[in-house]
């Protein structure tokens, strides 16, 4: 008769001073209703900054469809009798057509001003990133200390500058100054570093590739998204440059559209008929930023995000 016995390193499945071995909880899912409290806190505060953002734009829409008598007479987010039409016709026939000088003054100043100091801050960003030479980094402690300075301390010492060259109410007291932009510089190249590889650059050279070449046929592309959002920086900076534009400029038909209708503002209580063509002309004026934004917001939105994904 055969007995079986336990080995003593394997105790008994059932013996009293042995405990099974326990599965590790679950984790704890969050709850559902923060989840949902956070969404629409986030929601709420968009939406608060979506109607403080568009309210000031939908009341010019709505005032420009308005003549004088309604401006004053209805509620100023109700619309009256629709004269959009009789409006823009009234602004751009008024004083032999001015208002239109204004705006082909301000594309002027602002697309020639903001390609050239795009291509200029690009070009600038990709030296201070790809080449070695002495005092670099004091030059651009000195660029950068050029961002921290408002516009408005220089502008008094351009208009000296500017009055002995004999440049004072001409066009390129306005186009000069626009060409230097620091900030443009610092952003290109931090767009530099994110976008154009060292080993490329080199690639190019071994193939015989100058320094100019290598410039404009390899970094350049490479710096698109960089160029269209340093670009829409200095659009929308010289199309809003009052201070700069009212310095430097004395003859109206030179002025840019903002100084031109800021003047006809001054001139409304002796001018009410200026009044609706202030308006009007104020939402005329903000169309070329819309469209800008709209039609380069792809690249610009990429831009943005350099460097974010890596």
């Amino acid at each position: 008769m055969s007995t079986q016995t336990a080995t003593p390193d394997a105790p008994a499945a059932h013996e009293p001073g042995t405990r099974a071995a326990r599965r590790p909880s679950p984790p704890r899912r969050p709850r559902r209703t923060q989840g949902l409290t956070s969404k629409v806190a986030v929601n709420a505060v968009l939406a608060v900054v979506a109607v403080y953002t568009l309210m000031p734009l939908t009341w010019l829409f709505i005032a420009a469809t308005k003549n004088y008598r309604d401006l004053f007479a209805t509620n100023p987010f109700s619309l009256g009798d629709f004269h959009l039409l009789s409006n823009l016709e009234a602004l751009f026939a008024y004083n032999d057509g001015l208002y239109g000088r204004w705006l082909l003054n301000s594309l002027l100043y602002t697309l020639v001003a903001a390609v050239l100091s795009t291509l200029v801050s690009v070009a600038c960003g990709y030296a201070f990133d790809k080449y070695a030479f002495r005092g670099k980094e004091k030059l651009f402690g000195v660029v950068l200390v050029g961002v921290l300075i408002p516009s408005t301390v220089v502008q008094l010492p351009l208009y000296l500058m500017a009055s002995q060259l004999g440049l004072v109410d001409t066009y390129w007291a306005v186009l000069i100054p626009s060409l230097v932009n620091p900030f443009g510089v610092y952003l290109a190249r931090v767009f530099s570093e994110g976008y154009v590889p060292g080993e490329v650059l080199e690639a190019a050279r071994v193939d015989g590739a100058g320094e100019i070449r290598t410039f404009t046929k390899v970094a350049l592309p490479m710096l698109a998204p960089g160029f269209v959002t340093i670009f829409l920086f200095s659009f929308t900076a010289n199309w809003n440059n009052f201070y700069g534009a009212l310095m430097m400029l004395n003859d109206e038909r030179l002025y840019p559209v903002n100084l031109g209708l800021f003047m006809w503002n001054q001139n409304v209580y002796q001018q009410p008929e200026l009044y609706p063509l202030v308006i009007i002309g104020s939402l005329v004026a903000v169309v070329p930023l819309i469209v800008a934004f709209l039609c380069l917001q792809r690249f610009w939105r990429s831009g943005l995000t350099a460097g974010a994904v890596k």
